[in-house]
C-alpha cells in the first residue's frame, strides 16, 4: 500500500488542485493512504475533512520579510515545523510527498529530504511562491501550469481541475444552463465575475455599461461577489447574482468571459476553450497579469489593466469584440493550445514516475 502526503493550503488556489489529485489517487486505488498536511488557519481545515481525508497539522511559520522580532524567532519556529512533519512522515510511513505551495509546503519539503522520502512540487502561478522555489532545488519532479514559469526543473503539466470542469460538455449543457439563469440559449452570453468576493472595478464599470452589452445583442451574467453590492436593473437580458454556486453551468453558457486572472480561473477558462478578457488584480506582486500572459500570447485572451477597465474602454474594445464573430472564433481555437483538462492525470503521472525511481 502506498502512502501519499499532499502538502498545501491556505487559499482555494492551493487546496482545490491538491484535492483534485487526492481524489484521483483514491479513485484508482482504494487501498492507498492519502493524507493531507496543512495549517490550522487555512481553508484546508474545512475543505479537507469534508472531502473525507485525514488532515495532519503543521505550525504556520511565515517567512520574515524584514528584520524584526518575528525574524529572530523564525529559525526556531521553522525547525519545529520541520520536526512536526518528520514525525508525521515516520508515524504514517509516507512514501512520497507532493507539495502545492503555501505555508505547509516549505517544512514538508525539508522534512521529506531529511527522511529520505522523495517529493514532487506543483506550482500553480506563473510567478512561483518562495516555498516552491526553494523546494524545487531538490525535488524529484516539478510541474507548472504556465509555460515560462521561472522555477528550476519545471515542466508544463497543467492545473489539476475540479471534476465538474473536466467533464463539462458545454454544448450539451447549454440549454440547462440557460434555464438556470433565465436566459435564451440561442443568444450569446457574456459572463463577468471577480472571484468569490467580487471585484469592485468590474462591478462599477458594469453598473454604467451593461446596457452597451445588451444593445449589442448579448445577454449578461454578472457575479458581483459576496462582499459587493450591485444594483440589479431588472432587465431580462441582465442576470445579476452575488455568487455563482454552479460555476459549471455558468461556463457552459459563456461565449466570452471578463474576469480577474487567478491561476485557477485562467486554467479552467483555457481548458474549456472560452475566449476571455482578463482584468488582473492590481494588488500584490503582479502574478495575475503573468498568469494570463500565455493565453494572451496564444491569442486566446486579451488583457485590460485594472485602472483602464472603465466604461470608455469597455465601449471601445469589448463591445466591438462582441460583434466580431471571426475574432471570437479565433480566440476559441487558440484557447485549445494553451489549456488542458489533463492536469490531474499529468501530476499523478509525475508522482508515479517519482515512486518508480
Amino acid at each position: 500500500m502506498t502512502t501519499y502526503l499532499l502538502a498545501g493550503g491556505g487559499t482555494a488556489g492551493h487546496v482545490n488542485p491538491l484535492l483534485a489529485v487526492a481524489d484521483a489517487l483514491r479513485a484508482r486505488d482504494a487501498q492507498a493512504s492519502v493524507l493531507v498536511l496543512g495549517t490550522r488557519e487555512g481553508l484546508e481545515t474545512r475543505l479537507v475533512p469534508e472531502r473525507g481525508y485525514e488532515l495532519l497539522f503543521v505550525d504556520k511559520v511565515p517567512f520574515p520579510r524584514r528584520p524584526n522580532g518575528a525574524a529572530v524567532r523564525f529559525p526556531g519556529s521553522f525547525f519545529r515545523a520541520i520536526a512536526q512533519v518528520r514525525t508525521h512522515i515516520r508515524a504514517h510511513g509516507v512514501d512520497v510527498v507532493v507539495g502545492f505551495g503555501g505555508y505547509a509546503s516549505a517544512p514538508a519539503y525539508l522534512a521529506a529530504r531529511r527522511e529520505g522520502v522523495p517529493y514532487v512540487v506543483h506550482e500553480a502561478n506563473a510567478k512561483p511562491g518562495l516555498a516552491n522555489v526553494l523546494g524545487a532545488r531538490a525535488a524529484a519532479g516539478v510541474g507548472v501550469v504556465f509555460e515560462g514559469t521561472p522555477i528550476r526543473g519545471g515542466r508544463v503539466v497543467g492545473m489539476p481541475l475540479r471534476r465538474e470542469i473536466v467533464e463539462l460538455d458545454r454544448a450539451a449543457r447549454r440549454t440547462e444552463a440557460a434555464a438556470a439563469f433565465g436566459l435564451d440559449p440561442a443568444r450569446p452570453v457574456l459572463l463577468v465575475f471577480g472571484g468569490s468576493l467580487g471585484a469592485r472595478r468590474l462591478n462599477d464599470t458594469l453598473a454604467e455599461s451593461w446596457r452597451d452589452i445588451v444593445d449589442a445583442g448579448w445577454q449578461l451574467v454578472h457575479a458581483t461577489g459576496e462582499r459587493n453590492e450591485a444594483t440589479d436593473p431588472g432587465h431580462p437580458d441582465y442576470h445579476v447574482v452575488p455568487y455563482l454556486d454552479r460555476m459549471d453551468l455558468a461556463f457552459a453558457l459563456a461565449d466570452l468571459i471578463v474576469s480577474r486572472s487567478g491561476s485557477a480561473t485562467v486554467a479552467e477558462v483555457s481548458a474549456l476553450g472560452i475566449p476571455a478578457v482578463y482584468v488582473p488584480y492590481a494588488v500584490g506582486n503582479g502574478e495575475q497579469a503573468l498568469n494570463a500572459a500565455s493565453a494572451v500570447r496564444a491569442g486566446a485572451a486579451r488583457i485590460i489593466p485594472d485602472a483602464e477597465f472603465v466604461p470608455a474602454r469597455l465601449a471601445s474594445e469589448i463591445v466591438p469584440l462582441l460583434q466580431d464573430a471571426a475574432a471570437l472564433a479565433a480566440m476559441r481555437t487558440a484557447a485549445a493550445t494553451v489549456g488542458t483538462r489533463a492536469g490531474t492525470e499529468n501530476v499523478v503521472a509525475m508522482i508515479d514516475a517519482t515512486l518508480a525511481r
